[in-house]
């Protein structure tokens, strides 16, 4: 039953509209995962030699006084990029096939991905390494067996954590505590988590607490999704009592009113947009890893203004990079309506723009820094209303990804939205004001660089009827390919 899972599989893949595309995307990815696991695989060298060399400790006690922090940042990372495939299920619980199947390929489906696998190319070369400078076998073996199950609960918590919000919430705020904790001398949560991945090698029986702590929760999580595995219980959406929100203030804004109206209810309802906006958020403190000078390869102009642009255009990359997929549930329905494109543009245009202009505000703490630092950040401001915003418009023109609004998942972008179109309108957001800045400090000062900017965006912003009327026309160019790819499901 599993290989006709997989034939079913294959032919949703290969007979996708967005095959090229998607085929494409694999061959891109296959290559980024190659260069990523080949850095894994010199990390994990390195941490033997490395710390025996620089520290000269015991490599293995050291790595096991960390690995906390690593599995914590396993979790994370799984909750916030890893797509869970449960959607897919949908059609099969009108056949003939069991539940228990369906859970057992589902969650068997996730033992395999990418971000599981990856941990291969630090344990196993670190494991190796310990054997050939003459570590217990036995131990290696248990430690390294030890630390896999460890990562395949990770994968079953991820799988717990799918969707709800306030438990990723605890947990980030936990992952945050014990770092802080930490840094200021308070509590090294490290001291009582390295004595047990340490007892993994030392003793031959702390081996069983992964192995019974995965077989608990495995059992656990294959039994909380075979009870909602029902079309009228698990897997139906929730009911809720519905608000009236006229946002009848809007109203001065002419025919572009229902559509702002529209947004801003699709941003209050749906979680999807919801994260979105809570991340764009986040985004404002991404400054402080930049301007702080923590970091040595941060600590330079051109990596600054890259984090300027970042800092107020959270919610224009969060949920301008959707424009139009946040509509794809009712895209067809629009485009048989007479619904002028311009004012369609026009609005989420505006929203970018009021977006960025907050994101400004709240950032201007960054003036504990210095007037520079915020002068940065004010004229990237600009540059993401005059130029970056009519790029997101642009781009999404070619972005053919419905958007799931009742999901939280990959609020950071969809693996099925890559296409070249897209990848090269985004070169400009970053690059073009890092170039300019640099010039203008290069001919006279920082000051010069962020008025070179600033001006750039005040340009765009001049020339935004030109910029919506070519706009228009890809929009209408690419509205019918737009409307068969929102059909695609799974």
């Amino acid at each position: 039953m599993f290989k006709k899972f997989l034939w079913l599989e294959w032919k949703a893949f290969t007979r996708s509209s967005a095959f090229g595309t998607n085929l494409a995307l694999k061959i891109f990815m296959g290559i980024m995962a190659f260069i990523y696991s080949l850095g894994v695989l010199s990390m994990s060298i390195a941490a033997y030699y490395g710390v025996k060399e620089e520290m000269h400790q015991d490599p293995l006690v050291v790595v096991n006084k960390y690995l906390i922090y690593y599995f914590l940042a396993d979790i994370l990372f799984k909750v916030l990029l890893q797509k869970i495939p449960v959607i897919n299920i949908r059609p099969l619980l009108t056949l003939p096939i069991t539940r228990k199947t369906i859970v057992n390929f589902a969650m068997g489906k996730t033992l395999v991905s990418f971000f599981n696998l990856v941990h291969i190319f630090f344990f196993v070369p670190f494991s190796i390494v310990l054997l050939i400078e003459g570590y217990d076998p036995l131990g290696v073996v248990l430690w390294w067996l030890g630390a896999w199950l460890l990562i395949y609960v990770n994968n079953l918590i991820n799988l717990l954590l799918n969707d709800n919000d306030f438990v990723f919430i605890i947990f980030v705020t936990i992952l945050g505590g014990l770092v802080a904790l930490q840094y200021y001398s308070y509590f090294d949560v490290t001291l009582v988590t390295g004595v047990f991945y340490q007892g993994l090698f030392d003793t031959y029986y702390m081996f069983v607490i992964p192995v019974v702590v995965f077989a608990g929760l495995w059992l656990y999580t294959h039994r909380f999704f075979t009870k909602k595995l029902y079309l009228d219980t698990g897997l139906k959406g929730k009911t809720e009592i519905a608000q009236a929100q006229d946002f009848t203030w809007l109203n001065r804004f002419g025919s572009m009113s229902t559509f702002l109206k529209n947004d801003l209810k699709l941003i209050l309802r749906n979680k999807r947009s919801k994260t979105s906006v809570v991340m764009s958020v986040l985004f404002i403190f991404y400054g402080l890893l930049f301007f702080g000078g923590g970091i040595e390869v941060y600590d330079n102009a051109p990596m600054k203004m890259f984090a300027s642009i970042f800092v107020s255009g959270g919610f224009l990359l969060m949920f301008g990079q959707f424009v139009p997929s946040w509509d794809s549930a009712y895209y067809p329905l629009m485009m048989s309506q007479n619904i002028p494109y311009r004012d369609y543009i026009a609005s989420k245009w505006w929203l970018m723009v009021l977006g960025t202009a907050v994101s400004a505000v709240l950032a201007s703490f960054y003036l504990y820094f210095g007037i520079d630092t915020y002068l940065m950040i004010l004229a990237g401001a600009v540059f993401n209303i005059g130029v970056n915003s009519l790029l997101v418009l642009l781009g999404g023109a070619f972005l053919k990804t419905p958007v799931d609004l009742a999901s939280g998942k990959q609020a950071f972008g969809d693996k099925k939205a890559f296409n070249l179109k897209t990848f090269l309108i985004s070169l400009p957001k970053m690059l073009l004001p890092m170039g300019l800045y640099v010039v203008g400090a290069a001919i006279h000062s920082a000051t010069l660089g962020s008025i070179l900017v600033a001006l750039t965006g005040i340009l765009g912003i001049a020339l935004r009827n030109v910029a919506f009327r070519a706009i228009e026309k890809i929009y209408k160019s690419e509205k019918y390919s737009t409307l068969a790819a929102y059909k695609q499901k799974g």
